[in-house]
């Protein structure tokens, strides 16, 4: 089965609130086989991160279980509720939905669908916790400081930077997460944050990160979704440029540029908590997911140990084993991470 986007010109707002065109979310089809299962996504599609993981794993879940898959893209906040309204109404089994933005709605219309099981991913936890509702929050952090030590030994300048799409408190950890790495390796290794005020603006991204190789910096670990494709870009202007994302269907975009992503697989949490929410045990409430969960790690890109100057590939070969005594470090207990949100 596949997933059926919704864009704002399928949608047509009203001042009492939402109505969706062409009956796709009537009843009978909603109840339909294994019922209706909808990722609600704020940002737009086509990212090769988050969004395409999610939908994927949407459509994969469906396929197996028999649901009907539909990906709703939310691009209004305004919208929100009127869309967890509509599809609750509509007799949806799961509704699936991302970020931070969407609690205050979910949180409104949760509780009049109690036989709708709401999933919250990149969520903090409920206050009190709502019957039907789970969140999941991510430990990204600790793949960022993973990101840190490699970005290290693989620096010839000593300069290291780092772009996020929003400065919010999760992504500042990740920062620092990202620089405490590098620190615990080169105390005098420098490490730089900016941030393109937006994950879906690749313009403000290539503009940060050119001014940023133009400094010096030679190595820039993203954590900014769309906005990646501009970083990526300026990656591939210039020879020696090092650029770590965060999905791996970022492989292939610079061969010889991208060299690894801090993997956050958005479409594998989707899909893990959707499984748990169709057994006979399914118990709302938030869901930490950290390193050693399939969803988390540092990866090395597969394409850059092939394309990538053999050099560089070389010293990424050596640097690995520090990266991975760390990762089992911080997983036996041993090495704890500071969650740290100030700039």
């Amino acid at each position: 089965m596949t997933a059926s986007p919704i864009t704002r010109r399928r949608l047509l707002q009203t001042s009492g609130g939402l109505l969706l065109t062409s009956g796709l979310f009537a009843a009978g089809a909603a109840r339909a086989a294994g019922g209706l299962i909808a990722l609600v996504h704020t940002q737009a599609a086509g990212d090769a991160g988050p969004v395409d993981s999610m939908i994927a794993k949407l459509n994969q879940f469906a396929s197996e279980t028999g649901m009907t898959a539909r990906a709703v893209y939310a691009q209004d906040p305004a919208t929100y509720e009127s869309i967890f309204t509509t599809l609750s109404e509509a007799g949806a089994a799961i509704v699936v939905s991302t970020f931070n933005e969407v609690a205050e709605p979910i949180k409104a219309v949760a509780p009049k669908f109690p036989g709708t099981k709401f999933i919250q991913l990149f969520a903090d936890p409920f206050e009190p916790a709502i019957p039907n509702v789970t969140t999941v929050s991510y430990d990204y952090y600790l793949g960022c400081y993973l990101a840190g030590i490699f970005a290290t030994r693989m620096s010839r300048s000593g300069k290291l930077g780092f772009i996020g799409g929003i400065s919010i408190p999760p992504i500042n950890a990740d920062f620092n997460a990202f620089k405490a790495g590098a620190l615990s390796v080169n105390p005098a290794i420098t490490a730089t944050a900016a941030f393109a005020g937006s994950f879906q603006d690749p313009a403000k991204g290539q503009e940060i990160a050119t001014q940023m190789f133009s400094d010096g910096i030679d190595f820039i670990q993203t954590d900014a979704a769309a906005t990646d494709f501009g970083i990526i870009a300026a990656a591939q202007e210039g020879e020696g440029r090092l650029v770590s994302c965060l999905d791996p269907a970022q492989f292939t975009l610079a061969p010889k540029n991208l060299i690894s992503i801090v993997g956050l697989d958005f479409g594998a949490s989707l899909y893990n908590e959707a499984r748990r929410a169709i057994t006979a045990d399914w118990a709302a409430g938030h869901v930490p997911t950290g390193l050693g969960t399939g969803v988390i790690d540092f990866i090395r890109n597969p394409e850059f140990s092939v394309q990538g100057p053999a050099d560089l590939v070389a010293m990424a070969d050596a640097a690995m084993p520090e990266v991975d005594a760390a990762r089992a470090a911080i997983l036996d207990g041993s090495l704890a991470v500071e969650f740290n949100t100030a700039l």
